[in-house]
């Protein structure tokens, strides 16, 4: 480790402590060269998450890519900006239970399940796009299935 005052490589330890519930050690140094006192962490390295894409490719998880796609197909929807942000990271963390590699199917399943109860449009929309819909019948279907699966809304009545 090197000295942050004097830059020398020369230190010792002189105190270790468990820090941040047991994820970093917290190491007290002295610098054998100046011998002025500095504190470092420790912490694990996060291993990162990989998206395995259906062509068998993989690539690093990005929780900005995944807001981009939801952005999209929430353009122009009464959402606030706070809510698609807490779906990323909802599904991100949902993603990251499940271990270091995770299909791009599991990931668009997660999202469609967010987006169901958030928004209806959007939902659509990003299903659209995952799914792979070729015509306005794609469309009407998934519709039909997205009414079937939640509550019926209720109609004014008139009069």
């Amino acid at each position: 480790m090197r000295c942050p005052y004097c830059e020398a490589v020369e230190t010792k330890v002189v105190d270790s402590r468990v820090t941040d519930g047991g994820a970093a050690i917290r190491r007290r140094r002295e610098c054998l060269h100046c011998e002025l006192r500095f504190t470092t962490f420790e912490r694990t390295e996060d291993g990162g998450l990989v998206v395995v894409k259906r062509s068998g490719g993989r690539q690093a998880f990005q929780r900005e890519k995944l807001l981009s796609g939801l952005r999209r197909a929430a353009k122009n929807r009464p959402l606030d900006p706070a809510a698609l942000e807490a779906v990323a990271v909802s599904v991100e963390e949902h993603v990251r239970a499940r271990g270091p590699l995770v299909p791009t199917d599991e990931i668009g399943r997660a999202v469609l399940e967010r987006l169901r109860e958030l928004d209806e449009v959007t939902y659509l929309r990003f299903a659209s796009v995952y799914m792979g819909f070729e015509d306005a019948t794609d469309f009407a279907r998934e519709a039909g299935l997205l009414n079937k699966a939640t509550a019926p809304k209720e109609r004014r009545r008139r009069g």
